[in-house]
């Protein structure tokens, strides 16, 4: 299993929300690129980057500071917020990313990300975001109909690289992921899921990972706070 420490970009800045609340920032960071230098440094594999303002304006805000992150470090990186046309993918890619995450487009344009999948294998993944099940789009502002399991059903055949399910009640909270419906959504698919939100301890990612079918896992309070220490974490999920 896979640990992407999480680099969530708000003004700039590395921030922590408490479920999705842009009003509820907390700044860990106001160098993204030495923070994603650190973690690198600490052993990491990939990093997990979201442009929480992008998110909520629907095209990239955060573009310097991602550009500084991808200057600064030689690991893959993925990207989710504010990533809705074709465009806007293309450029990534180029500029160095390894992996887009398309979320509210794949509940509202799913065409694009099949479009997508197939024009840049293996560097698309589709971001679930989810309230008791139900998805959420627009910086999870808006809560949708759609199930979770039935919108990853959706897309299995669309040679997406992986889902980053995320239980938007449990992100930032310090309050352990859902790992009952992370499994399950695992299970019900053949797409990789990477587990998001509430991660915050060792025994978290240990449970995850006894599940046998869950591919990764995001955490940021966790490793910024000093609840998770990467270099051990990374060690131990080694083992």
């Amino acid at each position: 299993m896979i640990l992407y420490p999480a680099i969530d970009l708000k003004d700039g800045q590395c921030v922590r929300l408490l479920k999705g609340e842009m009003s509820e920032a907390t700044v860990f960071s106001d160098d993204p690129g030495a923070q994603a230098a650190a973690f690198e440094a600490a052993g990491a594999e990939w990093l997990h980057l979201v442009d929480l303002n992008g998110a909520f304006a629907g095209r990239p805000v955060n573009a310097d500071a991602v550009e500084a992150i991808l200057s600064r470090v030689t690991i893959p990186a993925q990207l989710g917020g504010g990533i809705r046309d074709m465009a806007t993918i293309e450029g990534w890619l180029a500029k160095g990313l390894s992996r887009v995450i398309l979320g509210t487009v794949a509940v509202e344009d799913p065409a694009l990300v099949r479009d997508a999948a197939r024009a840049f294998p293996g560097q698309v993944a589709v971001g679930l975001d989810a309230r008791k099940g139900r998805v959420a789009t627009r910086g999870w502002a808006d809560e949708t109909d759609v199930q979770v399991t039935d919108l990853a059903r959706a897309f299995e055949d669309a040679g997406i690289a992986a889902i980053i399910y995320t239980d938007i009640d449990r992100d930032g909270a310090m309050q352990g992921p859902n790992i009952p419906a992370t499994e399950a959504l695992a299970r019900a698919v053949s797409v990789p899921v990477i587990a998001s939100g509430g991660v915050s301890s060792m025994d978290d990612l240990r449970r995850l990972q006894a599940t046998g079918v869950i591919a990764g896992a995001i955490s940021g309070r966790a490793l910024y706070d000093g609840a998770i220490d990467l270099g051990e974490a990374l060690a131990e999920l080694a083992r």
